[in-house]
């Protein structure tokens, strides 16, 4: 287990932009950051990132959490292995513990599963490379189709042997689980027995962004036409096929420097490209363009160039995903290989150079590529011709960002002139669907959408308030926020928020009904007594999920000056910085208010209890005074309203 001194140290150097804009652009947006959200699909940016609370959260989806939890959720990382990243990321050298049972148990499959893999990325290499049968078959194959030595290297490719267990026994020698190697495809179980997947195939290892191996490809030697030419890792906690493209760990920097990402096919179009020196390339794998796929293009480039064979079965695989690409912001071309060509061999037969004019000169434009083809087929049957009007109409609406409002228009000019029809006439048909489906989301959609002010003050949807917090747990939230946020200010000139705090804290906490909020207190006064200056950092990343969750929820929760305070201010206002002194007392009042209803309540038990006259005037009495006094603090209350 990573040391608590190592944790700190991670924590200390920590810079949630830092960490978030590496995985997805962020636009400076007042004190905040705003991009679009990596967990789920938005055409409206609604990811916000607080560098002073070092939080984030989407207002679309709701996911919210700290820099480490953000590493963990995107890469699928359990919390150990985001920590190292971190380490990495930082040149921090880890001081290792030893871990518990428990956390052993959480992290085993994830960890397990890059472990096994791993090790089978080094078997298969030492097969290729320094076997007798890999070197004869599978290294002269690769050889044979122009691989050099370099690239076999870089991409980390291997052999699996043809014998049926070779692989199995070395993992089995390894005391690696049978259950989890099952899990990775790399091992099957037949007639009780297990045996290698892969036998007598090249085997591509597919990596995340980081570069570790998620999983493989792995492609057949031998012409044999009942056995599928690929076969590849099933889906398991790590390997999420709609969320890979092969080759973006080595394509990433190529990418944003050229500002273009090239689409292939398969694994050889992309390892042949790179070889040429083209290595802003990545492949899909044969499958339809998926959302998280074009996300991950999307962190890099809006510009995509999708190279595909000429034939009808790679025009079709060239078309799906389309619409998707328009949706996400992309300016889609194509490029077609002719005379039954793919990237590889075309690429090996014509070289880098005119590979690249090739490219260049070829490209065409997606959508008009895909009216010419459907204009061919239609002949002319007039109600096909209706169809295509209709089916461009709806693609050409697919592009509905504001910024993209001219190249729409462009598309609508060109596409009428194209289909011989009114320019007008096919706007208003684009439009109709527009607002057709503006309707349908709306109807769909029961949040409000956020707009994100240029201050550190955004709004949260009510319903996050309203309907899921009562009043009290907010003024409980308050009351440790405050804390948080200011117990190392000076109070005084002998005592600072937190001297002050504590001393009437005592009489409180039994008031606080959310017991993990004095759990924190608690944890701040520990720290404040043993000469530690505690932060929110101290919370923020706590590996008790619950706390953690509870710290980000609290530091998500905004407030707002009250309007009592803009009748006395007629020019600056101040800011809750400025205004801590009144916040901490405000917060402290709403306990010590809810601590007199009580007593209120108690008494008017005890006064309906007693038969006794005398008793009833004592009580008749304390109900006045708590009613004095309840009044005192009403009229201190409302300084800063928490909504």
């Amino acid at each position: 287990m990573i040391s608590q001194n190592s944790i700190q140290q991670i924590q200390s150097q920590i810079d949630i932009i830092d960490i978030i804009g590496s995985f997805i652009k962020l636009k400076k947006r007042g004190a905040n950051y705003l991009g679009n959200c990596p967990f789920h699909h938005e055409k409206t940016p609604s990811f916000t990132v607080s560098p002073s609370k070092e939080i984030y959260k989407c207002f679309g989806c709701g996911k919210s959490g700290n820099a480490i939890g953000f590493v963990m959720d995107h890469e699928k990382y359990s919390y150990v292995e985001a920590l190292r990243w971190l380490a990495n990321k930082y040149n921090i050298e880890l001081e290792e513990t030893e871990t518990s049972p428990e956390f052993k148990a959480i992290q085993l499959t994830s960890d397990s599963l890059f472990i096994i893999n791993n090790f089978a990325k080094d078997f298969f290499s030492n097969a290729l490379l320094n076997t007798e049968e890999g070197t004869d078959i599978a290294l002269s194959y690769l050889k044979e189709r122009g691989f050099n030595s370099q690239t076999i290297e870089k991409f980390q490719l291997g052999y699996n042997p043809s014998t049926k267990d070779a692989f199995t026994k070395a993992a089995i020698e390894g005391q690696y689980n049978k259950d989890l190697l099952i899990k990775t495809g790399l091992v099957v179980s037949r007639d009780e027995k297990l045996m290698d997947n892969y036998r007598s195939r090249i085997i591509f290892p597919i990596h995340n962004q980081s570069g570790k191996i998620l999983g493989f490809g792995a492609r057949i030697i031998k012409s044999n036409d009942k056995a599928p030419k690929y076969i590849n890792t099933p889906e398991n906690e790590i390997y999420i096929k709609s969320k890979i493209l092969y080759g973006s760990y080595f394509a990433r920097t190529a990418i944003d420097k050229a500002d273009e990402c090239l689409l292939v096919e398969g694994y050889t179009d992309v390892v042949s490209l790179h070889q040429a020196g083209i290595e802003n390339v990545v492949a899909s794998g044969g499958t339809s363009l998926t959302i998280d796929q074009l996300r991950l293009i999307k962190k890099y480039t809006k510009n995509l160039t999708i190279i595909y064979d000429g034939d009808s079965a790679g025009i079709k695989a060239a078309l799906r995903g389309l619409d998707l690409a328009l949706e996400e912001g992309l300016d889609v071309k194509l490029v077609l290989i002719p005379d039954k060509e793919d990237p590889d061999s075309y690429v090996n037969k014509i070289g880098a150079a005119e590979f690249i004019d090739f490219v260049k000169t070829e490209k065409k434009d997606f959508i008009l590529f895909q009216l010419e083809i459907a204009l061919k087929d239609a002949g002319n049957d007039s109600s096909k011709k209706s169809a295509i009007i209709n089916q461009i109409a709806e693609t050409i609406s697919k592009i509905n960002k504001t910024e993209d409002f001219t190249k729409r228009q462009d598309y609508i000019k060109k596409v009428s002139e194209l289909l011989k029809v009114e320019e007008s006439g096919f706007n208003a048909l684009v439009n109709k669907v527009i607002r057709e489906k503006i309707n349908k989301e709306e109807f769909k959609n029961t949040k409000p959408n956020i707009d994100f002010s240029e201050t550190d003050n955004f709004q949260q949807p009510e319903i996050e308030i309203s309907d899921l917090l009562t009043k009290d747990e907010l003024h409980e939230q308050a009351l440790v926020r405050s804390l948080l946020e200011f117990g190392m200010k000076d109070w005084d000139d002998k005592q600072k928020v937190a001297d002050y705090f504590f001393n009437y804290y005592d009489e409180l906490e039994d008031l606080i009904d959310n017991k993990k909020l004095v759990t924190i207190i608690n944890l701040y006064r520990t720290l404040y007594r043993e000469d530690e200056e505690p932060t929110v950092k101290n919370f923020l990343y706590n590996e008790d999920k619950e706390l953690n969750e509870l710290i980000i929820k609290i530091m998500d929760v905004q407030s707002e000056i009250s309007p009592k305070w803009k009748e006395h201010y007629e020019g600056h206002i101040p800011t809750r910085e400025e205004l801590y002194k009144e916040e901490v007392l405000s917060t402290m009042n709403y306990l010590q208010l809810r601590k007199i209803k009580r007593l209120i309540l108690e008494n008017q038990e005890e006064m309906q209890r007693t038969a006794d006259s005398n008793e009833q005037m004592i009580c008749m009495q304390t109900h006045q005074h708590l009613k004095k006094l309840e009044s005192e603090i009403t009229k201190k209350i409302g300084t800063v309203i928490y909504k």
